[in-house]
């Protein structure tokens, strides 16, 4: 039974990992780290930094610094410039990434992509203005929902089914516009892909339309009230997140990397979450959303997948096995990073049914710990996108924008994953001396 629901399981995230629409999802995310970072950081800065007029800590409070508030619209231009453009980067790399899995890294096709997003966007805004008791339109302008994060599910769907159309109307030959020899290789490139990307704009174009006339909303409302908010629902509610997380660790252990296989089904919707709440906090607002990208890496992922920063620990602590304790201090440095493939391939922890149930279950407890500690306000939100990488205890003072709850939270989900993988350790010290008395 074991052995069939393995090989059941390796089907499935085989499929998953190698969809080439899924691949295409997580590497563009991948891409854009260092702009969301970027994004963060800034907003980060503004406020912890540069504002003299934020509730929390600031550099800019303390006596001769006032002076550091004249930077804040450096950060705040740069903020601007990437978080509130992130579904237009998304298009774009989606676009690229799939246009190259289908043989088509011609330049045209992220632009091609991108038109065809714009054209299910709104291109016109309504505001209130002060003393008027009509509202007023403003014609010939991108409202910030379609190209911030609210924007990322329409944007994915809209840059696979435009660069599938094109690749196909391009793969047919049908539509090529064949030019004499003396004209340039790029000019005749342009015509050859001329009429595949005219028809590929025009049918999403004209699906907009038609979905708009026939259901009486714009296909962006319809996706975000099916599909988008249900899903946020989902995956910001701790028992759908809890199982995905769970699912990712089943992953591991059977020697499957279940962190690329899962995160194209929730990365939008987690990035979603934390961007939302560093708008909030940006604007005054107390920050919504609890489970988040930065959660993920703070108390359910930190040392790596499985909490693995306990195992280390608990080994380092209690182990009598000189080779489990030669691979945990290998494995200092890189789980300090959130790096543990030498724990997970070295020890093992794959396959190994000595730490399955442990490196499943830990993450499991920490993320639902944090999340209790966060509902009654010890610990504070995760508002600022931090990489993944960032040491534990650091990454949960930036990304609770210096909550030192958060930090003492996350400090003790360490004692916590060092606590259930202490007795697993044990035996495996029992197996090592059954095993010498038998040899």
């Amino acid at each position: 039974m074991g052995d069939f629901l393995t090989e059941k399981l390796l089907l499935v995230a085989s499929k998953i990992s190698n969809q080439r629409h899924m691949s295409a999802i997580k590497n563009a995310f991948t891409a854009l780290l260092p702009i969301i970072i970027t994004g963060a950081f800034c907003t980060l800065f503004a406020n912890v930094v540069c504002s003299t007029t934020t509730t929390g800590i600031s550099l800019a409070k303390l006596p001769g610094m006032a002076w550091l508030e004249s930077l804040t619209d450096i950060f705040t231009a740069a903020n601007y410039a990437t978080l509130n453009f992130l579904t237009i980067g998304t298009v774009i790399l989606i676009a690229i990434e799939l246009g190259k899995t289908l043989g088509h890294k011609e330049i045209v096709v992220p632009a091609i992509a991108l038109s065809s997003y714009i054209t299910l966007c709104n291109t016109f805004t309504t505001v209130a203005v002060e003393g008027a008791s009509d509202l007023l339109n403003i014609v010939n302008v991108l409202p910030r929902e379609f190209t911030n994060a609210q924007g990322l599910f329409v944007g994915m769907i809209t840059a696979l089914v435009s660069v599938e159309i094109y690749c196909r109307l391009a793969n047919s030959g049908k539509l090529e516009i064949k030019m004499p020899d003396t004209v340039p290789t790029n000019v005749s490139q342009s015509f050859n892909v001329l009429f595949p990307g005219v028809i590929t704009i025009l049918l999403i174009s004209g699906f907009g339309l038609l979905f708009k006339t026939i259901f009486g909303l714009t296909f962006y409302d319809a996706i975000s009230a099916c599909i988008q908010t249900p899903l946020r629902g989902v995956m910001t509610g701790l028992p759908g997140y809890l199982l995905i997380f769970g699912l990712s660790c089943v992953f591991w252990v059977i020697g499957i990397h279940g962190t690329n296989v899962l995160k194209p089904v929730y990365q939008a919707t987690m990035l979603e979450a934390v961007l939302a709440n560093t708008e909030a906090v940006t604007n005054g607002q107390a920050p919504q959303f609890i489970l988040n990208e930065t959660f993920i890496s703070c108390f359910t992922t930190m040392g790596g997948a499985g909490i693995t920063i306990g195992l280390i620990i608990a080994i380092l602590v209690a182990s009598k096995r000189d080779d489990y304790k030669a691979i945990a201090k290998l494995s200092i440095a890189p789980g300090a990073f959130n790096i543990n493939e030498t724990m997970t391939f070295g020890l093992p922890i794959v396959l190994n049914p000595m730490f399955m149930v442990p490196f499943i279950l830990t993450p499991i407890l920490t993320a639902s710990f944090a999340y209790f500690m966060t509902t009654i306000g010890f610990c504070g939100h995760m508002v600022y996108s931090v990489p993944w990488t960032t040491p534990p205890l650091l990454i949960a003072w930036l990304g609770s924008g210096g909550s030192m709850g958060a930090v003492i939270t996350q400090a003790i989900c360490i004692v916590i994953s060092v606590v259930v993988y202490l007795p697993f350790v044990f035996a495996t010290n029992k197996q090592a001396q059954i095993e010498g008395e038998g040899a």
